[in-house]
C-alpha cells in the first residue's frame, strides 16, 4: 500500500495506534494488529516522498516525552516527513486487557492537556523543565531535533466541552471523522476557541476522514451511515467539494483492510482519477 502510494502520487500515509480489534462490549478481541510506530519507521525507510503520520497515537501507551523523541527520530529518518497525530485515547478493551488504566473523561483530557504541553516544549526548547500534576520535565533535552522547524503536531478530537479548546491551544493540525455539515460545525468550534486566546484560526490546518463506499449508477444502497461517504464516482466528487468549501485542507481515505490488497489498490487509483482528481 505504501509503495503504491508514493509511485501514484498520493501525498501521504497514516496508521493508526492500536493493539487488537475493537470490541462494543469492551472485551479483548484477537486479530493481526501491526504496532503502529513501528510499522511507519519501516515505511519511512521504503519511500522517499509520501507524508507519515500517526492517525492518532493514544496518550496513555507512552510517555510524551518518549513520543517527542520518536516523533523527532523518524523526522530525521525520513528526512522530515513526519506528522505527529496524538489523541486522548479511548479503546476500552485495549487499555483493560493490558492493565492501562483508563481514567473518567474529564481527568482522561487533563492529561492530554498536559502531555501536549511536554511534548511542544521537547520538540521546541533546547532543554525543557515542567512541572504538572501527570508529568514532570527537569532540564530534559530531546536531540537531535526535528528536521522540520516545527514539527506538526496533529490533535484528533471531537469533544465540543473541552477537546477542541485543546486542539485550539496546541494543534498546528486538526482532525475528526465528520460528514461535510459536521465537519463544518465543529470547524467553527474551532474558530471560536482560537478566537478567544486569541490565536489566529487559519493557523491550524483542517483534516477528516470518512468510510468511502463507492457504487456504480445503479447499485442498491444501504441504509445511511454516520461515518460512510457513499455515491457513484461523481456523487463522492461533489461531497468532496463540499469538504472543500467547509474549510478542510486534507481528506484521508480510510484503507478496507476486509478486501484483497488488488481491490484495495484498484479502488484507491479509481479515487484518485475519478474523484480527487477531477
Amino acid at each position: 500500500m505504501a509503495d503504491h502510494a508514493e509511485t501514484t502520487g498520493w501525498d501521504g500515509l497514516y496508521v493508526y495506534d492500536h493493539f487488537m480489534p475493537f470490541d462494543e462490549a469492551g472485551a479483548p478481541r484477537s486479530g493481526p494488529v501491526l504496532e503502529g510506530w513501528t510499522t511507519l519507521t519501516a515505511i519511512a525507510g521504503r519511500t522517499e516522498r509520501l507524508r507519515l503520520g500517526t492517525l492518532v497515537l493514544g496518550n496513555l501507551y507512552r510517555h510524551p516525552a518518549l513520543v517527542a523523541n520518536m516523533a523527532a527520530t523518524l523526522d530525521q529518518i525520513s528526512n522530515g516527513r513526519v506528522v505527529l497525530g496524538i489523541g486522548a485515547g479511548w479503546q476500552r478493551n485495549e487499555h483493560d486487557a493490558y492493565g492501562i488504566a483508563l481514567p473518567a473523561p474529564s481527568l482522561l483530557v487533563d492529561q492530554f492537556e498536559e502531555a501536549c504541553a511536554v511534548i511542544s516544549l521537547l520538540l521546541l526548547e533546547e532543554s525543557s523543565t515542567f512541572s504538572g500534576h501527570y508529568y514532570t520535565l527537569t532540564g530534559a533535552p530531546c536531540e537531535p531535533k526535528p528536521v522540520q522547524r516545527r514539527l506538526p503536531l496533529l490533535i484528533g478530537a471531537s469533544g465540543e466541552r473541552r477537546m477542541l479548546a485543546v486542539v485550539a491551544q496546541w494543534a498546528d493540525e486538526w482532525n475528526a471523522w465528520t460528514t461535510p455539515d459536521v465537519f463544518r460545525r465543529k470547524s467553527g468550534i474551532v474558530d471560536r476557541c482560537c478566537e478567544s486566546i486569541g490565536r489566529d484560526p487559519a493557523s491550524i490546518r483542517r483534516t477528516t476522514q470518512a468510510v468511502i463506499e463507492l457504487v456504480g449508477d445503479h447499485s442498491t444502497r444501504g441504509e445511511p451511515d454516520p461515518q460512510t461517504i457513499t455515491g457513484t464516482t461523481s456523487e463522492l466528487a461533489d461531497t468532496m467539494a463540499e469538504y472543500e468549501r467547509a474549510g478542510c485542507d486534507e481528506f484521508i481515505v480510510p484503507d478496507d483492510y476486509t478486501v484483497s490488497i488488488v481491490e484495495r489498490l484498484d479502488t484507491l487509483d479509481q479515487l484518485k482519477r475519478d474523484v480527487f482528481g477531477r
